[in-house]
């Protein structure tokens, strides 16, 4: 959730746009790097997702790590989802999730505290309750935080499980070791935003 911001006309909440809490406004914290995810990309994202789920939210656990305004981890526990965990370093930001969830009585989300790469360092103990369907990554730019982070993300995910990750740049075509074991399934650009959804071809199944 987080972006570099060149100036600052930023909208101070966005809008929960599927699901049970549909239209629910959610504020964002007024910081220098925490931008919201716009709500056309999430509407595609969460299109994607659907297509690729047929629809199917119940018993899905989420990840949302850089969680900023909620809008991705909320998006996901508003459609259906079991489990929505949400990873926030910003204080202020990490408050208004806290009376977020308490507004919404939302009792499948979980909101942690801490810095992103130890956090999916500590989730990835081999526990089967850390096991994810799909992991939200929408980083701060410019400081090669999808290299950290998905090589931690294949050992976290369920059989079938997609990562989204946000970029400053588009991800299809790159040659870099840290993708050679994901597929983009898909991808699409809006503005300077470039998103994505993957696959890794070798996830490892979490034992029970």
């Amino acid at each position: 959730m987080h972006k570099p911001q060149g100036k600052k006309s930023v909208a101070h909440q966005v809008r929960i746009i599927g699901g049970q809490w549909k239209r629910t406004p959610l504020p964002v914290a007024d910081a220098a790097d925490l931008r919201p995810t716009p709500d056309r990309v999430r509407e595609t994202v969460f299109n994607w997702i659907n297509h690729l789920f047929d629809g199917a939210w119940e018993g899905r656990a989420c990840l949302d790590l850089f969680a900023g305004s909620g809008a991705l981890g909320f998006e996901a526990a508003s459609r259906g989802a079991a489990r929505v965990l949400m990873v926030e370093n910003h204080v202020p930001a990490l408050r208004q999730l806290e009376a977020v969830k308490d507004k919404l009585q939302a009792a499948q989300v979980t909101i942690a505290r801490g810095d992103a790469l130890a956090k999916l360092r500590e989730l990835g103990g081999g526990r089967r309750e850390a096991a994810f369907d799909v992991i939200f990554l929408d980083p701060p730019y410019h400081q090669d935080w999808l290299a950290k982070l998905l090589p931690q993300c294949a050992a976290l995910l369920q059989p079938g499980g997609l990562v989204y990750a946000e970029a400053e740049m588009p991800l299809t075509g790159l040659d870099a070791a840290w993708l050679a074991d994901w597929d983009i399934v898909r991808a699409d650009k809006a503005g300077m935003v470039f998103y994505h959804l993957l696959q890794c071809r070798n996830v490892t199944r979490i034992q029970a």
